[in-house]
């Protein structure tokens, strides 16, 4: 093997590399998603369970206020696209416990294509140490 296949090789390691940390990125954008939706369906149980409609409302910066819902039987929801609409509560449920079924499936789906880059990173890896080794053994200096 010769040093510009080596090289070679090294760029393609780089590259893929790179793509490996972007599918990272995605698996947990798709956990953050997945979990806030979790976190959802959660509060609008929450809401139709209190008595008084008293619920506890996080306004960022760890910071929370007790809130009176007036309506916790409707819902506005982003569907996408900066679309929102109004549905029950039952109906948000619904379709925030289906955008997390299609978030698992994406998940499944990223998680199995970087399991695949990961295995052509190791053969690259591996091609690259026989590669030095050969040069080792023929004393040249690789790099």
């Amino acid at each position: 093997m010769d040093q510009r296949e080596l090289m070679t090789l090294q760029n393609y390691l780089q590259e893929y590399g790179q793509q490996a940390e972007l599918f990272v990125q995605q698996l947990q954008m798709l956990e953050n998603g997945r979990m806030e939706a979790h976190a959802a369906i959660e509060a609008l149980e929450g809401m139709l369970a209190s008595e008084d409609g008293t619920v506890l409302l996080q306004i960022g910066g760890g910071a929370s206020v007790r809130a009176k819902v007036v309506e916790p039987e409707k819902v506005l929801l982003a569907i996408g696209s900066e679309v929102v609409v109004e549905r029950s509560n039952k109906d948000a449920v619904e379709f925030l416990k289906e955008r997390i079924m299609e978030m698992e499936a994406s998940q499944k789906k990223v998680a199995e294509t970087l399991d695949r880059l990961r295995a052509q990173m190791n053969e690259i890896n591996k091609r690259i140490e026989a590669g030095y080794q050969q040069a080792m053994a023929a004393g040249q200096t690789p790099g």
